[in-house]
């Protein structure tokens, strides 16, 4: 019993994770859409939030540190999809809805891909390591904590 119940607690968590890495690209795509322009640096703060929230509040073990660094990177590719779908909405005259239904995700996966440079990369990458070690720290010093 105890084996399904901690394989079920590890699958909450990830789902957990994942929930948090894609309400943090919804946020992300606040200030990108509100500028105009993409904001990748912002990958660095969101990380540390993410590992912070994931090691407190979903999985304060070891783990914590791979599911803070999965939540960032989806939520870099959430708001790398949402930007694509926006400008192909803004191009086609339609609703943001709608774009994103007609275009379906292979044709918004392949403008993703042509819109993300190698700095794009460099900049969610990092937010993933400190997303990782963040998570990690709190960890740690939940654990010294009488």
């Amino acid at each position: 019993m105890t084996r399904l119940r901690r394989a079920l607690a590890n699958v909450f968590a990830a789902v957990s994770a994942a929930m948090l890495g894609l309400a943090a690209g919804a946020l992300w795509i606040l200030p990108t859409t509100y500028l105009r322009a993409r904001l990748p640096w912002l990958a660095l703060p969101l990380g540390a939030l993410l590992g912070w929230a994931v090691a407190r509040w979903v999985l304060p073990r070891p783990g914590a540190a791979i599911l803070a660094a999965f939540a960032t990177l989806l939520a870099a590719a959430y708001v790398t999809a949402l930007i694509a779908a926006v400008q192909l909405a803004g191009n086609m005259d339609m609703g943001l809805t709608d774009a994103m239904r007609i275009a379906g995700a292979g044709m918004l996966w392949s403008l993703v891909r042509l819109s993300l440079g190698s700095a794009q990369w460099l900049w969610f990458l990092g937010g993933a390591a400190i997303a990782a070690w963040t998570a990690r720290r709190c960890v740690a010093r939940r654990s010294r904590m009488p």
